[in-house]
Parts: structure tokens; sequence; C-alpha cells
């Protein structure tokens, strides 16, 4: 019987809670302001609901996404605003990822191609554009050899050496 009347205790009290919780909720006049976005409110050092660029400038490749969601073109974003913008910038950086594996490839491609080079023994990484070739050559001639097969490839932004010989 102890069981019982502990378990309805609980039950009663989750049940106010709930109660409590949705009338907090349903006062709300904005639906934006119902389920606050903790990044846009951390940005927003103004305090004043809209986000303008200078508040936004920290985040890389944000000024597409920023005017394609700015629907009023007033120059700021709201939270509306701010949601579209994140989906914008997310489609835009993993837009990017994509070019950098192509480049990856066209880059690893262009390596196999490279008599006298064991192009397994090269690793490609590509950010940004930026490839950085690593690992092991045997000699100046093969270093070169993979640096200007990457250089030559369209897209390329710059090629690092991070190759060793030995």
């Amino acid at each position: 019987m102890k069981f019982d009347r502990a378990f309805l205790r609980a039950a009663a009290i989750a049940q106010l809670a709930a109660a409590a919780f949705g009338a907090a909720t349903a006062g709300a006049a904005e639906p934006n302001e119902r389920m606050p976005n903790g990044k846009f409110s951390a940005l927003d050092r103004n305090g004043d609901g809209l986000l303008t660029r200078d508040e936004v400038k920290g985040i890389r490749n944000y000024g597409v996404a920023f005017d394609k969601a700015d629907a009023n073109r007033d120059g700021k974003l709201d939270r509306d605003e701010f949601t579209r913008a994140e989906a914008i910038h997310d489609r835009i950086v993993a837009g990017k990822y994509v070019d950098d594996s192509v480049l990856t490839a066209r880059v690893k491609a262009a390596l196999l191609k490279e008599p006298d080079l064991k192009s397994l023994d090269v690793s490609v990484e590509t950010q940004d554009g930026v490839v950085l070739l690593s690992g092991f050559v045997h000699d100046p001639g093969q270093r070169r050899r993979a640096l200007q097969a990457a250089g030559g490839v369209s897209g390329i932004a710059s090629v690092k050496d991070a190759m060793v010989v030995r």
C-alpha cells in the first residue's frame, strides 16, 4: 500500500509540472520565442533580438547565407531568418566539403599518372582548396614531380609540402 501511495503522489506531481510547463509556454506571443535558439542568443551580443553582420562575422563563410536569409532586406536576421541562414550555411559548408573531396580525388589521380612516383606513399588532404601532400618520397625529384602534378589540377588554390625525402 505504501508503494501505491508514493507512486500516485509522484504521478500527480508530474502531471502538475506538465500542466505548469504547458501554461508557461502557451503564453508566448511569437512561435520563435517559445523555442529559443541557444546559438542565436549567444550571437545576439546587444540583446535586441536581431543579428547584424557584425554579430555573425566570426562564423566562417556566413555572408552568403546571411544575405539569402534576410527576407526583409533590413540587414538584420530575426530568429526565423537565422534558422533559414543556418540551413543555408550548412548546405554551403557541406558543398565545400564535397568540393574538397573531388579535388583530393583529382590530385590522387594525377599522382597515379606520374611515372617513377610511388603515389601510395604520398597522402593527400584538401581543405578549402588548399592541398597538403605528406608522406615519404625517395628523392627530391619525386617531391618536385608530386608538387607539379598536384599544382596542375584545376581548382586547387595552393599546394603545401609536408613530404619527407628518405
